[in-house]
């Protein structure tokens, strides 16, 4: 594939994303999930692929401690009015950011993980002269990683794990910094969100089983979905 069709196009993206105000725009409720959100922050260049951001956050914290994942976090009714403040809020907080550096371009369709939390994608476009300083309660690291590396089928892989009687798709990207040397595995709902995304922005499909995650009813109706979780987290942990 040509690197050249990569290169940012504010236009495109912006008609193929869902405006976060589109009545159509599937959004998710229920009392035994949290909902949350996350900007899929997008940096921008004149003359090459954009870049993704992505976080490596830190073992603190009692869930997702370890993984890799856009800056996002919990609604928080006492600082957020709406889940896109959240975005916006834990960005400013994880990464450093100004809100001025920061142009909202759409959305993706909620989705629920196996975690309990429900998830609100904004995507965004991060001004390329922004100075990134995480967070370090938080954040280990912050990685550029460029769009192309995700769109190249040799570094997607995919899993179906059978939980009861259907099977679950999993995804994952292997990334390694050519600068450090290092590793790092990109999966669970930040793959699936990276995926969604290239799907809907260059028709794209990056799956080959086809399988489709759990709605939300379908997690609710698992008796230990944690458990399910965790099981899928050492097989895959196993196999890289």
């Amino acid at each position: 594939m040509d690197p050249e069709n990569f290169i940012f196009n504010d236009t495109l993206i912006k008609e193929k994303l869902i405006p976060c105000d589109d009545p159509q725009r599937i959004r998710l409720s229920d009392k035994m999930f949290i909902n949350s959100a996350v900007l899929f922050s997008i940096i921008p260049y004149d003359n090459r692929p954009y870049d993704l951001i992505i976080i490596h956050r830190t073992n603190r914290g009692r869930k997702h401690r370890g993984e890799m994942s856009f800056p996002g976090g919990k609604f928080d009714p006492s600082l957020d009015q709406t889940l896109l403040d959240t975005a916006i809020r834990e960005a400013m907080e994880e990464i450093g950011v100004f809100r001025s550096d920061i142009e909202v371009l759409g959305c993706l369709n909620d989705f629920p993980t196996m975690t309990k939390y429900i998830i609100s994608p904004f995507v965004a476009k991060i001004n390329p002269q922004a100075k990134l300083i995480r967070q370090e309660r938080e954040v280990q690291e912050i990685l550029k990683v460029p769009i192309d590396f995700f769109i190249n089928k040799i570094n997607f892989q995919e899993q179906a794990f059978k939980i009861m009687d259907k099977k679950f798709p999993v995804f994952y990207f292997t990334y390694k910094n050519q600068q450090s040397n290092k590793s790092y595995l990109i999966w669970g709902a930040t793959a699936f969100m990276i995926v969604s995304f290239i799907e809907r922005i260059y028709g794209y499909e990056m799956s080959e089983l086809g399988i489709k995650r759990f709605k939300l009813n379908e997690i609710v109706s698992l008796k230990d979905f944690l458990r399910y979780r965790d099981k899928i987290t050492s097989q895959i942990n196993n196999d890289i």
